[in-house]
């Protein structure tokens, strides 16, 4: 009979990319995974992964034989869960990463909430503004904002909302460089840009009907942190995008002013990514429950400037 234990390897290697990786994360060397692997392909009669020095992937059979080891070990850490906490409350540590502007207008004021309802719970939250894998990085949770949504044989997306980067400006900046009514107007307006080390950015915007205006522009004042650059844009210094849910206030008590209404990038998917066997894991479960119910990604979140 084969083996389940080395279906639960096999999945190991193939997740985090590597021999090496596997080895380090399940305390076994990494000669023994080789061979178990190698054992487990000559029993199956396929190979299940292309090896070289430098990469290492999966062939056709192996993503096939991925996903039903990937249902297998899920189902048996399900059900040692089960027993484990049946009858205790969560408990233990959930590690995730969050984009800057995303932890500052939501998760800052939710993650006290959470941790006040689950006391036995400790929470890792990494802010930072760069791409986070869950596996390598070793987080169980990655928050992220984007166009797309993933597509992976690893991981699983929960999505929590969408958001749009609008194009603002301040009205006092409007009175001295003129009206904006079409996109090739944005041409007179100083601008402030997220493009850190770039003398010029563009913006992509879509239209109502299907339109699409590129706005090539040399900004003013450039910082890679959009609640600063939100500050500069309500005194006057120049145009930006920013993603709406920092702009309503602002917009409502006339500090700012949306330009070219209709007009902007895809909309961003607030969501999760994670691997589906941590989302068995009762904290993080939880967490991600919690989330469902109560991030919202089109509150009225504000920066004071």
């Amino acid at each position: 009979m084969q083996d389940l234990n080395d279906m639960i390897l096999f999945a190991e290697v193939a997740e985090r990319g590597s021999f090496t990786a596997a080895s380090r994360a399940l305390g076994l060397p990494k000669s023994r995974l080789s061979r178990r692997v190698a054992g487990l392909e000559t029993q199956l009669g396929v190979q299940l992964m292309q090896r070289s020095s430098r990469k290492l992937s999966l062939t056709q059979p192996g993503e096939l034989y991925l996903r039903h080891c990937i249902e297998m070990r899920d189902a048996a850490q399900a059900a040692q869960d089960a027993i484990a906490h049946v009858h205790t409350e969560p408990r233990g540590m959930v590690r995730l990463s969050c984009p800057v502007t995303l932890a500052q207008s939501a998760m800052g004021p939710l993650l006290p909430v959470f941790m006040q309802r689950y006391p036995q719970v400790r929470v890792e939250m990494r802010v930072l503004n760069r791409p986070v894998d869950p596996v390598p990085d070793g987080v169980d949770i990655a928050l992220r904002v984007r166009s797309q949504i993933e597509n992976s044989a690893t991981l699983v997306a929960k999505t929590f909302g969408v958001s749009r980067l609008i194009v603002v400006a301040s009205p006092d900046q409007l009175h001295r460089q003129g009206p904006v009514h079409q996109p090739a107007d944005l041409a007179r307006l100083d601008t402030v840009s997220m493009s850190i080390g770039e003398s010029r950015s563009s913006w992509r915007l879509e239209g109502p009907n299907g339109e699409v205006f590129v706005h090539a522009h040399e900004p003013r004042y450039m910082v890679d942190d959009l609640l600063t650059l939100g500050f500069a844009v309500v005194q006057g210094t120049g145009a930006a995008m920013l993603p709406d849910y920092m702009c309503h206030a602002h917009l409502a008590s006339g500090r700012l002013v949306e330009l070219l209404p209709g007009w902007g990038p895809p909309p961003g998917i607030t969501h999760a990514m994670f691997p589906a066997r941590r989302a068995l894991f009762p904290p993080v479960r939880h967490l991600l429950d919690f989330l469902s119910e109560n991030l919202r990604v089109d509150g009225a979140y504000e920066f004071v400037g």
